[in-house]
């Protein structure tokens, strides 16, 4: 590759860099298409290591990457996970894709190549429905923080929905008549709506009408949730709000906003509730992302078998 070849390529993959960088800010939420985008650049700066130009890619360079990645190892020398593997692969995947219907290359080398398969596991920290309720409850107090972080926690375990999400809600996202709550731009960029429960509906209408307004900052901020000293909740606060309620209810197991997630899931399936509902609550893009929970189902079950079939030890 000549010099003069290298310095057009270089420029070239620099303009399309830059508008696959904007392509990906509007059509995904920020933690997504700053990842997208790092891990973009570090492909690039590995084809430019090999002399490959971006465009004259083809599918045994991506499956090379892929192996590069497999390979790869990180400043302690353990290995990067199947998912970090995944989301560097799926960068890789959008950018092609990105390209190809734009008109930049005829054919998307990165179509053919499949993601590496992750291990099926069971979500961790699942609560049972007695814990969850004593955790819910654990706030009971009528301060204007103790009655958001009770509405954070019933709408958290009454919807399933994301802490990313919860943190982006605003006021007018929230019908607690109607009892309907509206994701707007959720992961993936999607909006859904969702219905809530009636301890969720009555626990925010109850922070808007009686808490709310005491908060720093409330009548010029249009997030639902605030912090303490004005602005929205962030990952590490809504975080703080379910492990001070689970250390209130004397739990014992470790609870995330995550877990919470999980646990609504859970128990809406225990209940019997149809999976594919159970996807459009969660806002699963895939039904195989919402699947994992049969097998929650599946593990309880050979609990109880082992324990009380009188062959099951």
């Amino acid at each position: 590759m000549s010099a003069i070849y290298r310095t057009a390529a270089f420029r070239k993959t620099e303009k399309l860099l830059r508008l696959f960088e904007d392509e990906v800010t509007v059509r995904f939420a920020l933690k997504t298409s700053r990842g997208y985008t790092r891990s973009a650049r570090v492909f690039i700066a590995w084809l430019r290591a090999q002399g490959i130009a971006l465009l004259d890619v083809r599918s045994a360079d991506i499956q090379a990457y892929q192996s590069h990645l497999y390979a790869l190892r990180k400043k302690d020398g353990a290995p990067y996970s199947i998912s970090d593997q995944v989301q560097k692969l799926g960068a890789v995947k959008t950018l092609f894709r990105f390209l190809w219907k734009r008109g930049y290359v005829l054919t998307d080398p990165a179509a053919s190549v499949e993601y590496p398969r992750q291990p099926q596991r069971l979500p961790r920290g699942i609560l049972s429905k007695a814990d969850t309720k004593k955790l819910v409850e654990a706030i009971a107090d009528d301060s204007p923080l103790s009655l958001r972080d009770r509405a954070v926690l019933e709408l958290f375990y009454g919807t399933g929905i994301r802490a990313g999400e919860l943190a982006k809600l605003k006021v007018e996202d929230v019908d607690t008549e109607d009892r309907i709550l509206r994701v707007i731009l959720g992961k993936g960029a999607k909006d859904r709506n969702v219905p809530l429960t009636h301890a969720a509906a009555e626990a925010v209408e109850v922070y808007l009408d009686q808490a709310r307004s005491h908060i720093r900052g409330a009548s010029k901020a249009p997030w639902l949730f605030l912090a303490q000293r004005g602005g929205c909740l962030y990952a590490s606060l809504m975080n703080d709000i379910v492990q001070k309620a689970a250390k209130r209810a004397k739990l014992s197991k470790h609870v995330t906003c995550h877990a919470l997630r999980h646990t609504t899931a859970t128990h809406l399936l225990k209940g019997g509730a149809d999976i594919r509902h159970i996807q459009m609550l969660l806002g699963h893009s895939s039904l195989q992302s919402t699947e994992r929970y049969t097998h929650v189902e599946v593990s309880d079950l050979s609990k109880v078998l082992r324990r009380a079939h009188p062959r099951g030890r």
